[in-house]
């Protein structure tokens, strides 16, 4: 009998025995010498909670609200591509356990499922944007978005162009026949990723871009993969209505800023003009309540979903949301958080003793 996952760690080592080396090079890797990606895990591991004390709390509330929305903890399932890769049923069993959980989903741009049927699994189902060279597929995916009952876009900024992911490379990774782009039209299909990516994304995406998609669509509009608080002030007054603070898990500028490093100079800049998230190297509850210590309204959950679904499908997704809710209900029980608002209020030492 194999034994029960007691972190998600014990979830990847499961995911690694089963996919082939190639995929779980794709799905682990980083750009460069992956300096970045190992940053992202080392800023969560730096920062230090300090607990209240009699605070009279059995048992924690982790719901929250996203994005104008009620979840049941802090945290939505991160944009991924080509899930199929991972599980015959990808992303719509990936869905399936995020609305299981109570949380929503995003779907991703190059998902080998399509928009219109991972939202019809009843998911709350977000839609992540990649700005493509020939704006009428960009608002082709906007429309489609909208018409499958999508609450959200996700703009990601931080793709002029695929960053240089050597594993990829060096394995000479293609997809297999089996698993495509499903959104997007059959002759901007490719077996190379990075091939794909860069003959169809836009490498000129610039503000004026973003005022364009404001105007165009009624959904709630995001922008992920912002770093720098002078690009968070400008996104906020251009009225989009969360950042998410991202380096794209590591994979995209090698060297860049851990994404834990970067919130609290974002958050200054916004100063509460539009909802903040984080994504980059979350991996457990105790993680989710540092971002919201450090003043984050939630974070994005990516890597540990997918070796939740190479491990066991739809139940192994359900597990990993599971395990990682629980973390942060028992994080919030032993640093005297009663709910989500308790979180708000701890103090956390950052790196050599910096305070917040």
């Amino acid at each position: 009998m194999t034994p029960a996952a007691l972190s998600t760690t014990d979830f990847a080592d499961r995911a690694k025995s089963v996919v082939p080396a190639e995929v779980w090079d794709f799905v682990e890797g980083g750009s460069g010498a992956e300096v970045t990606l190992a940053a992202n895990i080392e800023a969560f591991d730096l920062i230090r909670v300090v607990p209240r004390v009699f605070s009279g709390v059995a048992s924690p509330v982790t719901n929250a609200t996203l994005l104008g929305t009620d979840v049941s903890a802090p945290l939505a399932v991160a944009p991924m591509a080509y899930q199929r890769l991972l599980h015959p049923e990808g992303e719509l069993a990936s869905a399936r356990a995020a609305k299981s959980a109570g949380v929503p989903f995003t779907v991703s741009t190059f998902s080998s499922v399509s928009v219109e049927d991972v939202a019809a699994t009843g998911a709350l189902t977000w839609f992540q944007l990649y700005w493509f060279a020939d704006r009428a597929v960009t608002a082709d995916l906007v429309a489609r978005a909208e018409d499958a009952g999508c609450r959200t876009l996700v703009l990601t900024a931080d793709l002029p162009r695929m960053g240089k992911r050597l594993r990829d490379i060096r394995n000479g990774f293609t997809l297999p026949a089996d698993v495509t782009a499903a959104n997007l039209p059959e002759t901007g299909r490719s077996s190379v990723v990075a091939r794909h990516t860069d003959l169809l994304v836009d490498p000129a995406l610039c503000w004026d871009d973003l005022a364009w998609l404001r105007a165009r669509t009624r959904l709630r509009l995001v922008v992920k993969g912002v770093l720098d608080p002078a690009d968070a002030k400008t996104a906020a007054g251009a009225g989009v209505d969360a950042i998410v603070v991202s380096n794209h898990g590591g994979r995209q500028l090698d060297g860049a800023v851990a994404s834990a490093e970067a919130l609290q100079d974002v958050l200054d800049a916004v100063a509460g003009r539009c909802d903040v998230l984080l994504d980059s190297g979350v991996r457990s509850g105790l993680d989710v309540l540092k971002a919201v210590a450090l003043g984050a309204d939630g974070v994005l959950l990516g890597r540990p979903v997918l070796w939740g679904l190479a491990a066991d499908g739809q139940r192994g997704v359900a597990d990993v949301l599971a395990l990682v809710r629980d973390e942060l209900a028992d994080a919030m029980t032993l640093s005297g958080c009663r709910d989500v608002a308790a979180i708000r209020g701890l103090r956390c030492l950052v790196r050599s003793g910096g305070r917040r």
